[in-house]
């Protein structure tokens, strides 16, 4: 299977080319199963109907039986811009001005709304907190230059007017961004400090994951630094040189040591009685100021849940 990511009038688009083993199978069971678990088979089918899916150019209807070589792209609608509210959610402010909001975001917040989460998101809260925030990502994004994955606490900067979210962005794509992280991972690392250099893209035994692969893959690279060994658990510092997909968790499974919670590339998950989702905090953002130019960087604690892992850990 080929994957690619397009981006289509500020719409996330999907495109895929249909290999042997998918020759025949229907274009609306294909494309369910390459979204995540939160879209259903009737939301798919909605979607063809409604003329968002086509097949080399060319509207298909839910039925359609699908060729090898064949190029399916779904140009993703967006939910509609009214449905998205502005909500009296607590955000933890760690620096704001007239160009930029720098947050503290909690574990379990999804960042943008999407389907299956109309509300209850940052962008919702942002909604309510700011009378200004940058159009480029369209209404249903507004500010969001980056995101972190729910289930991962800690700082994400998001753009006030246009000006900004052009300045934060492109220093994003040139990885001049400093973004830190702190993770507990299972097992020793062996290694004080080193670097993962292992290209990302769509796993092609589970197409809603993400796998090291050289196949329609991209490059990712992390750094990590060990702050402490704990038994058979390790604490690391993670520097992110590209910003990919899930990077940090695949590529913690790729060298045999997950975080500890992962709930898509972790072990069984024993410690949910401490903490919901991956022990993986964004502890350091830094970056220029949009306006002035002034470098700044800013640092969030590790979250309660964090701490009281770590507290276990070192009595196990």
């Amino acid at each position: 299977m080929s994957w690619t990511d397009l981006e289509i009038d500020n719409n996330e688009g999907l495109e895929w080319i249909i290999e042997q083993e998918f020759d025949g199978e229907r274009i609306d069971k294909y494309i369910t199963e390459c979204m995540d678990e939160e879209t259903s088979r009737s939301q798919v089918q909605l979607w063809v109907k409604n003329g968002h899916v086509k097949v080399d150019g060319k509207v298909v209807k839910s039925n359609y039986k699908l060729s090898i070589g064949e190029t399916v792209v779904l140009e993703m609608p967006e939910p509609v811009a009214k449905d998205i509210v502005a909500e009296p959610i607590p955000l933890d402010v760690v620096f704001e001005d007239s160009d930029l909001i720098v947050v503290n975001k909690a574990r379990g917040m999804v960042v943008h709304p999407a389907p299956g989460h109309s509300s209850g998101t940052l962008v919702n809260a942002f909604m309510h907190h700011c009378t200004d925030l940058s159009g480029i990502n369209g209404e249903l994004r507004p500010g969001i230059v980056h995101r972190i994955d729910k289930d991962t606490s800690g700082l994400l900067m998001a753009a006030k007017n246009d000006k900004a979210h052009v300045s934060l962005a492109g220093q994003l794509k040139e990885h001049t961004v400093t973004r830190v992280y702190t993770a507990v991972v299972h097992g020793n690392v062996a290694h004080d400090h080193g670097t993962i250099d292992a290209p990302l893209g769509r796993d092609p035994a589970d197409r809603k994951m993400f796998a090291v692969t050289n196949r329609n893959s991209k490059q990712a690279v992390t750094h990590f630094l060990v702050l402490e060994r704990i038994g058979n658990f390790t604490l690391l510092q993670l520097k992110l040189e590209t910003g990919r997909t899930h990077q940090i968790r695949v590529h913690l499974k790729f060298i045999g040591h997950p975080l500890v919670g992962d709930p898509i590339y972790g072990l069984r998950n024993r410690f949910d009685k401490w903490m919901e989702g991956q022990a993986l905090h964004a502890g350091t953002l830094g970056f220029q100021h949009p306006r002035t130019d002034e470098y700044m960087e800013f640092e969030a604690p590790l979250p309660e849940d964090m701490i009281k892992l770590l507290e276990v850990l070192r009595n196990l």
